[in-house]
């Protein structure tokens, strides 16, 4: 299709494409049959997906030869953890999916997250394929083979480097969102321009509003060059040694605001990320290693866009500055017991470090929440 766009992410032995683009869903067997031994795929997904794309998806395996079959598990981070994942695997068990067979993650970010972590461990490991249909699925987690599920200790602490065949980021679905998840998904979007392209900022911020209001053009665009980000980052760095930190710009903060928050609806987890990339950005200027004006700038854009950007517009209480501190020290990006940021030289000049004072981070926890 010509309005399909592709990006390929050329691992060693475990290469696959991003396919992004309108009407990928209707083409899905055509697209997926390639990969099968047999015509025959086993989809996760939930409810909420089911309802507005399972025929869909169903008819559009059909139209390429490929049966399926499927399970829908509650929407929701709640889903994210043993007791869903343990009947996840059992289905797929129960629906003999053998090891040449492959699984897709039909959904956001915790079902794919969920159905990639499952097809890891299923048989010590079959393909499965990303459908995914948030903005926030679309250009960060269904690409780079990270899956898992949380622990009550923290969020993905449970899971495996499991790279899919083949990603379908189908943008017609985008319409389907309620305007909150779409920001939330705006919110790892604007995270790309931060970390390494501060042209791709500029370009959001002259076309952000039109990509939220449904321009289909913007929203190709925006998917693309957020994939081509990952992919760069992921081929240099697949198991997070270095260099794939970089993704995790905002997400120190956010992952302890998701805790704090019971990983509930008062805080999704692009909007976490939104905030804790201001976050990142504020406390790097107060470190003396960027100018004011850029954690002005971002936070400026992020309200243009309607989006969360202070703790101050998380509802409900927080705990005290310490406890998120806490919080922050359950992360995964821990290393020696030191915490990793990700701090930023100006826009589109994010690095990692460890050398961090614990009073800097302390002092701008307690500033925020005085401004709630």
């Amino acid at each position: 299709m010509s309005d399909t766009r592709t990006v390929h992410v050329p691992l060693d032995g475990r290469a696959y494409d991003i396919r992004i683009g309108p009407g990928l869903l209707a083409r899905a067997g055509a697209e997926v049959a390639p990969l099968l031994h047999r015509p025959r795929v086993a989809v996760l997904t939930d409810e909420t997906v089911a309802r507005l794309h399972l025929e869909t998806l169903r008819a559009g395996l059909a139209a390429g030869g490929v049966e399926m079959t499927a399970l829908a598990l509650p929407p929701g981070e709640a889903t994210k953890g043993w007791p869903q994942f343990e009947r996840a695997v059992e289905w797929l068990l129960a629906e003999k999916v053998e090891r040449r067979d492959v699984v897709v993650a039909f959904g956001g970010g915790v079902i794919g997250d969920l159905a990639g972590f499952a097809a890891a461990v299923l048989r010590r490991g079959v393909r499965f394929v990303q459908i995914p249909t948030t903005l926030l699925a679309q250009v960060d987690s269904s690409v780079g083979g990270k899956t898992g599920i949380n622990a009550p200790q923290g969020k993905n602490l449970i899971g495996a480097f499991h790279q899919p065949s083949l990603v379908l980021a189908d943008t017609d679905v985008l319409s389907t969102l309620p305007p909150r998840d779409f920001l939330a998904g705006y919110g790892e979007v604007v995270k790309y321009g931060l970390l390494g392209d501060a042209d791709f900022f500029n370009w959001l911020e002259g076309q952000g509003p039109a990509m939220a209001s449904g321009d289909q053009e913007a929203r190709i665009h925006a998917v693309r060059r957020s994939c081509e980000m990952k992919a760069e980052i992921v081929v240099r760095d697949e198991t997070e040694q270095g260099d794939r930190a970089l993704l995790n710009l905002g997400h120190t903060f956010c992952h302890a605001l998701e805790a704090a928050t019971g990983y509930s609806d008062r805080l999704l987890h692009g909007e976490g990320v939104a905030i804790g990339c201001a976050l990142a950005f504020e406390l790097s200027s107060r470190l003396g290693l960027c100018a004011q004006e850029a954690p002005s700038r971002v936070r400026a854009h992020l309200k243009a866009m309607g989006m969360k950007t202070d703790l101050a517009d998380i509802p409900g209480d927080l705990p005290t500055a310490e406890a998120l501190l806490d919080l922050m020290g359950q992360d995964k990006k821990v290393v020696d017991g030191q915490l990793r940021f990700i701090l930023a030289r100006g826009i589109g000049e994010a690095f990692v470090t460890s050398d961090v004072p614990h009073e800097a981070v302390l002092t701008l926890l307690e500033d925020a929440l005085r401004g709630r």
